[in-house]
């Protein structure tokens, strides 16, 4: 329960609240509040994330300048029909709640990314190829066997997350439609039933050392992800002086992503680079039972490349404000991630989710690649398939050479090294910008 939600509801229900933009109520709601409708002519943003909801009322288009409504972690069992009345929606978030079906009239033709992530979707409608706006589908987590052929029709569709579903095919998961779409750039289809073996003998396959938790030292907290939280931590070696590490510790359930085994998976398969944040070995004899990974500890002066994607940008990485690269800093950097992404391919993996805010960077352009979240195997023996998802990781890297490009001193310096990356004939997609307003928000 969020300690404010209940003064905010109070202000509400008191009038207090007009004019109002954005709206974040979760004081366990069983009943969507008659009073949000006094900030009809203003709301844009509403949060009714983490109640008890199993409903929303049909005059709800009556919030006509609604873009964005997330109902994450509600009681929810269907997608509310009302929601495709409501002619600006955006954004539309209903993780982790129980929702089984999905109707027709539920999906606005006005969509642009949807939120099932973690529920019991079985089948989507036919209506999803009305979303022709669509960039950020997320359904890993759902009971999916197959996916619409209208799909097809989603041309400007860039994300795209079916992990931990029902595929019992690599092509239900993939199908041909779907590899045609000209846009799509990061796909995680990991942990379904068709590649779950191999995940797993690869996985045991690769030599990796056993770390007992005892010889593990947690110290400061270094971050928290969808799947995990990071720690500094000293590894109090047997044969050697104690070395410094971090801890991943895994939550053990569904992410945005999929599942935190398939991670752990490829994280192992993907071998040493310098320029990949490596593995030293798997934790063991948690007390909890937690699965987690012992990492390489980043050298001092690494930082992230930039930030997740905001409201308002969608698929976009958000760059602080005044980032400028050297044309020199900016080659470093492009020739560093084309160089790992090499290495990945090589080992049978696509990343899936190669982005700026899963890189980190120094002051002289070094770089390292992580968070495998979304890392997938290439499906052994479909050839068209695993170039595919090749080309994928190829064209999620065009966009940060592009956007390297834009905040770099000479925008010509990455054109040799995209050549040399993707091939002459590379892709040359313009950045794609989201409305001028909105801020980040993870769910």
């Amino acid at each position: 329960m969020d300690g404010a939600a209940p003064d905010t509801l109070s202000q509400l229900r008191a009038g207090r609240l007009a004019g109002l933009e954005r709206l974040d109520l979760s004081c366990g709601l069983t009943a969507f509040p008659r009073e949000i409708f006094a900030l009809a002519e203003s709301l844009e943003v509403l949060n009714l994330s983490g109640n008890a909801l199993q409903s929303l009322p049909d005059d709800l288009p009556r919030l006509r300048r609604l873009r964005v409504l997330f109902c994450s972690d509600n009681r929810f069992t269907e997608l509310p029909a009302v929601l495709g009345r409501c002619a600006r929606l955006d954004i539309v978030g209903f993780k982790a709640n129980r929702i089984e079906h999905v109707p027709e009239a539920a999906l606005a033709p006005s969509l642009r990314w949807l939120i099932l992530t973690d529920n019991r979707v079985e089948a989507l409608p036919d209506s999803l190829g009305r979303c022709t706006r669509m960039q950020k589908l997320m359904l890993a987590g759902n009971r999916l066997r197959a996916l619409p052929a209208t799909l097809a029709d989603c041309r400007n569709l860039e994300l795209l997350r079916v992990s931990a579903n029902a595929f019992e095919t690599v092509a239900d998961a993939l199908p041909e439609p779907l590899l045609a779409l000209p846009r799509l750039s990061w796909l995680a289809l990991a942990g379904n039933p068709y590649n779950d073996a191999h995940e797993t003998q690869t996985a045991q396959a690769q030599p990796v050392a056993r770390i007992p938790w005892s010889a593990l030292q947690l110290r400061a907290r270094l971050g928290e992800g969808a799947s995990g939280v990071i720690h500094e931590a000293l590894w109090q070696r047997a044969d050697a002086p104690p070395q410094a590490v971090a801890v991943k510790l895994f939550k053990g359930s569904i992410t945005s992503d999929g599942l935190p085994r398939s991670e752990m998976a490829a994280s192992i398969a993907a071998g040493a680079h310098r320029h990949i944040v490596g593995v030293e070995g798997r934790v063991g004899e948690h007390p909890d039972g937690t699965q987690g990974l012992v990492l390489r500890k980043i050298p001092p002066g690494f930082t992230n490349l930039a930030a997740p994607p905001s409201l308002a940008s969608c698929t976009r990485d958000v760059y602080a404000d005044g980032t400028r690269f050297s044309a020199a800093r900016a080659q470093r950097i492009a020739r560093g991630i084309a160089a790992a992404l090499a290495h990945l391919h090589a080992r049978g993996l696509a990343h899936g989710d190669l982005y700026a805010h899963n890189i980190l960077v120094d002051d002289a352009g070094d770089s390292l690649l992580g968070d495998f979240g979304a890392a997938s195997f290439l499906p052994a023996g479909d050839a068209a398939r695993s170039d595919a998802l090749m080309r994928m990781d190829r064209r999620a890297l065009g966009w940060l050479f592009d956007e390297l490009a834009e905040r770099c001193d000479d925008a010509r310096a990455l054109d040799s090294v995209r050549v040399a990356a993707q091939g002459p004939d590379s892709e040359r997609t313009p950045v794609r910008r989201g409305p001028p307003s909105g801020h980040a928000f993870q769910n």
